[in-house]
């Protein structure tokens, strides 16, 4: 298939890649293979491989998947990857067979391993530190892409596809399907709900929510409703651990919950620090064989400055959009203006409301009249409200609300000819 490999197995299957374990014939040393799962991929698809292997190529970080090579083959590109060992977290926390001292809890052992919890847990921290270190956001932490040997008690992080080198991005609103990353890992600003940019403290929450299932066996929000388990990671506070599982040290249990913060500024400001607090937690362990009640993130200095992302000083008219939302609910239809000086801060203001709307399942369609593109009819409206958003409600919910496209279809008629042919086939 790819010319100097031989494939072993397939080890995972997705939507748009596939991953083998391999052999190059040169040297005999077992590799990664991963490969776009189209046999015509796109320039995008073939883009985005190459990323990656930018992204790691020249990382030698401990606990991180190491890149040896991009190839080139009839159908595409290769992306060629160390192979450590283990076997990704995902499997481990379903597997019902036994297994040596797991630092988590399994289906056939409701019993964790704090030491071997510590122990794991710090060296996820530590490997998360240093690619922060190296400004390389994750995006996507969670038990699948997390590698652990347990013959040698080592890990390893994996799939970059989606990892940035920018210091802050800014997340739409999409569909819940459409997100980056895995849902029910994401931080809430990752969800685009949250009138915040994303930075390397996303990664911060969704390994909250891996060290929330490790030590308890099951996930701090759960619902088959997508837009459902949003809400949860922005507006509800999950149980916490050590009430979930009383074998669970409160101390360690707080230091879970404050990674689960809902806002960046509450989390730990850097991987070092919950690596730290970790290691003061095995260190009490080892030595009372307890874990005294501590303040979690007092020992961390962080080597970045961050601003606050929270909206200052607008609290009466958040309040006034609030209200008026909620007359809505009700069934009531208003209008509202918001005006102003350009950069005073509009658009954040509006984007305040995020969280109720999706409390109670609406959507939010924004527009901008631009000063400097007056010419064309119903722009505002129709380019900058619906053009994005729009498409987006209707193609990932039609099974939810069937009705939904004939009702814009028919309300915009002949005025949105490009949606139109989207979704009627014109």
């Amino acid at each position: 298939m790819i010319p100097g490999y031989t494939i072993v197995e397939e080890i995972f299957r997705g939507r748009k890649r596939i991953v083998y374990r391999g052999r190059r014939e040169e040297g005999k040393r077992p590799v990664i293979i991963k490969t776009l799962a189209d046999d015509f991929p796109t320039t995008s698809d073939l883009a985005g491989l190459k990323r990656e292997y930018e992204i790691i190529k020249n990382l030698r970080i401990d606990g991180v998947t190491k890149a040896l090579a991009l190839e080139r083959y009839p159908k595409g590109l290769a992306l060629i990857l160390e192979d450590a060992g283990g076997e990704p977290l995902r499997n481990l926390l379903d597997s019902e067979k036994p297994l040596p001292r797991p630092p988590f809890v399994r289906k056939n052992a409701p019993a964790v391993d704090l030491v071997a919890f510590l122990e794991t847990a710090a060296q996820i921290a530590t490997a998360v530190a240093e690619l922060h270190h190296h400004h390389i956001i994750h995006k996507d932490i969670n038990p699948k892409n997390i590698i652990v040997n347990l013959e040698t008690r080592k890990i390893e992080l994996i799939d970059f596809s989606i990892a940035s080198r920018l210091p802050r991005e800014d997340q739409k609103i999409s569909h819940p399907n459409l997100l980056e990353g895995t849902l029910a890992y994401i931080s809430p600003e990752q969800t685009g709900r949250m009138n915040r940019a994303i930075d390397y403290r996303t990664d911060f929450y969704s390994l909250g929510v891996t060290f929330y299932e490790m030590l308890t066996g099951q996930l701090p929000f759960y619902s088959t409703d997508p837009l459902e388990l949003v809400h949860s990671h922005i507006a509800k506070t999950p149980q916490p651990p050590f009430e979930v599982n009383p074998e669970i040290p409160q101390a360690v249990s707080e230091i879970v919950m404050k990674l689960l913060s809902k806002t960046a500024e509450n989390r730990y400001s850097s991987g070092f620090g919950l690596k730290a607090d970790l290691a003061f937690c095995l260190s009490q362990l080892r030595s009372k064989g307890r874990v005294d009640l501590f303040v979690p993130g007092q020992r961390e200095v962080s080597d970045k400055f961050n601003i606050p992302q929270k909206l200052y000083g607008r609290e009466a008219e958040i309040k006034i959009l609030m209200t008026a939302f909620d007359r809505v609910c009700t069934g009531t239809i208003e209008m509202m203006r918001v005006s102003g000086y350009s950069g005073i801060g509009k658009t954040s203001l509006i984007h305040e409301i995020h969280k109720p709307i999706l409390r109670q399942k609406g959507y939010f369609i924004s527009g901008k009249f631009d000063q400097l593109n007056r010419v064309v009819p119903y722009r505002q409206r129709n380019h900058s409200g619906f053009s994005g958003t729009g498409p987006t409600v209707i193609d990932g919910e039609r099974g939810r609300d069937p009705g939904l496209e004939r009702k814009t279809v028919r309300s915009f008629g002949t005025q949105r000819p490009d949606y139109h042919r989207r979704n009627t086939g014109g």
